[in-house]
C-alpha cells in the first residue's frame, strides 16, 4: 500500500502497512484534528457490525463517521440479527454491503474480518478479531506516542501484562518494528509474547528484552504500555484467577520509572492501574482513547477515497 492507494482498501492487519503508510495515516489524522471537515463524508454510510463487546472502538468509530458528516447503521448484539437464525457471516456481509459504503467489524473469531473482506466489494475495517489483530488501535497508539515524543526512533517501549492474548500488543509491536526503537516485554511465562513476534522483531534488528520482573525493567521505559489480563481469552477460569493481579502500576512502581515516562493502556483497565496514577502527568491513557477520533476519521476518509 502506497500513498494515494488507500481508496477501497481493507484495513485488516497492521502487517499490511509500510512505514510510509503508517506515517501518512498519522499525518492525515493530524490534519483532521487541526482542521475538522464536518461535511467530508456527507452521504456515506458506515455499517458497524460488532459481534463482541466494545465501548471505545465502537463509539469512536461512530463518532468519527458522524463528525465527518456520514451516517451509521449496524448492531452491537448479534442476538438481534439473522446470525441467531443461522445466517452465515458471508451472507451477512453480502447483505450489509448493499446498505453501506464501509464496514467496521469486531469478532471474537480470529480471521473473521478477513473472511468478510473476501465476501465484500466495499472496504472492511478490522476493529479487533480475537487475540489476533487490532490495527486501528495500533494507529491511535502510534499517533499518541508521536504527539508525546515527536519520534519513534531511539525510544524504549515496555509492554506489560497479558502479552499472549493481547491483540493490541501484537499489532503495536509489528508497527513499531518499522522504527529504530527497543522493546521490553514484561509478562509471566504463561502469558509471554508469542515466539513468532519475538523472532520477527529480532530478524528486523530490533533490540528485544523479555522478563517477568517489572520493578527491574521499568526504569528503562520511555513508554510503559500496560494491558489487562484478558479473562475472556483464558480457556481455564482458574488460570485467569492465578494471573489477574500479577502486575499493578501504582505510585511505588511509578517511582522506579523515569520521571518522564508515559503510561498507556488500550483500556478497559481492571485493577492493573491505580486510579491515583490518573492524577499524574505520566498518565496519558485517556488522551490515548480520545485520539481514536482523528485517527479513525483518517482511516474512514482514506478508504472511502475522500482524502489521499
Amino acid at each position: 500500500m502506497v500513498k494515494g492507494s488507500f481508496k477501497g482498501r481493507d484495513v485488516l492487519s497492521i502487517s499490511d502497512f509500510s512505514r510510509e503508510d503508517l506515517l501518512h495515516i498519522l499525518s492525515v489524522a493530524g490534519q483532521l484534528e487541526k482542521k475538522p471537515r464536518p461535511d467530508l463524508l456527507k452521504g456515506k454510510i458506515m455499517a458497524s457490525l460488532f459481534f463482541e463487546p466494545s465501548t471505545r472502538t465502537k463509539l469512536s468509530f461512530a463518532a468519527s463517521m458522524i463528525k465527518l458528516g456520514g451516517q451509521v447503521i449496524g448492531f452491537a448484539d448479534v442476538r438481534t440479527t439473522s446470525v441467531k437464525k443461522g445466517e452465515t457471516l458471508w451472507d451477512t456481509t453480502k447483505m450489509v454491503e448493499a446498505y453501506s459504503d464501509v464496514i467496521v467489524t469486531r469478532n471474537d473469531v480470529e480471521g473473521a474480518p478477513r473472511l468478510m473482506s473476501e465476501a465484500s466489494s466495499i472496504p472492511v475495517v478490522n476493529a479487533g478479531d480475537g487475540a489476533n489483530q487490532h490495527p486501528t488501535q495500533t494507529l491511535l497508539d502510534l499517533y499518541t506516542i508521536q504527539k508525546e515524543h515527536g519520534s519513534f526512533d531511539g525510544m524504549t517501549i515496555g509492554f506489560v501484562g497479558d502479552l499472549k492474548y493481547g491483540r493490541t500488543v501484537h499489532s503495536l509491536a509489528v508497527a513499531l518494528s518499522h522504527f529504530k526503537c527497543s522493546m521490553h516485554f514484561v509478562a509471566p511465562a504463561a502469558l509471554k509474547m508469542p515466539d513468532s513476534y519475538i523472532t520477527m522483531l529480532k530478524e528486523k534488528g530490533i533490540t528485544v528484552e523479555e522478563t517477568d520482573d517489572l520493578d527491574a525493567a521499568c526504569k528503562h521505559f520511555d513508554v510503559l504500555y500496560m494491558t489487562r489480563i484478558q479473562e475472556e481469552r483464558f480457556p481455564d477460569p482458574i488460570e485467569y484467577q492465578k494471573y489477574k493481579s500479577v502486575y499493578k502500576i501504582d505510585k511505588r512502581v511509578l517511582e522506579l520509572c523515569k520521571e518522564s515516562v508515559k503510561i498507556m493502556h488500550p483500556l478497559p483497565r481492571v485493577g492493573e492501574i491505580d486510579p491515583k496514577i490518573d492524577e499524574t502527568p505520566n498518565a496519558i491513557y485517556f488522551k490515548q482513547a480520545a485520539n481514536g477520533i482523528p485517527v479513525r476519521q483518517a482511516i474512514l476518509a482514506l478508504v472511502l477515497g475522500e482524502l489521499e
